[in-house]
């Protein structure tokens, strides 16, 4: 059996001193928004989607070296609120 690391320990909350390894297949995984290396391969996604080029504007991420898309208007299923604000498709609000 593989040893937990202390990082993971810390983030579930466990003690660091005991080796846990009944919980070490619940380590919890933080989801990211989707990012691409081209523009066109950012809107070929968004096609695939069902977004309409109105609808979302691609930002970018990684220090200038990825894509990512944003939703506009708040109107997706995964939208931060019903005000208006912004948020990357395909992160998950779990």
């Amino acid at each position: 059996m593989a040893k937990m690391h202390t990082r993971i320990k810390r983030r579930m909350g466990l003690s660091t001193h005991l080796k846990h390894y009944r919980n070490s297949n619940s380590v919890i995984k933080s989801s990211r928004p989707k990012t691409f290396t081209t523009e066109e391969g950012a809107h070929t996604w968004a096609a695939k989607q069902n977004l309409k080029p109105e609808q979302y504007s691609l930002k970018t991420a990684k220090h200038n070296k990825k894509f990512m898309v944003v939703v506009k208007n708040g109107k997706d299923k995964n939208s931060a609120d019903k005000k208006g604000n912004e948020q990357a498709y395909g992160a998950s609000q779990g």
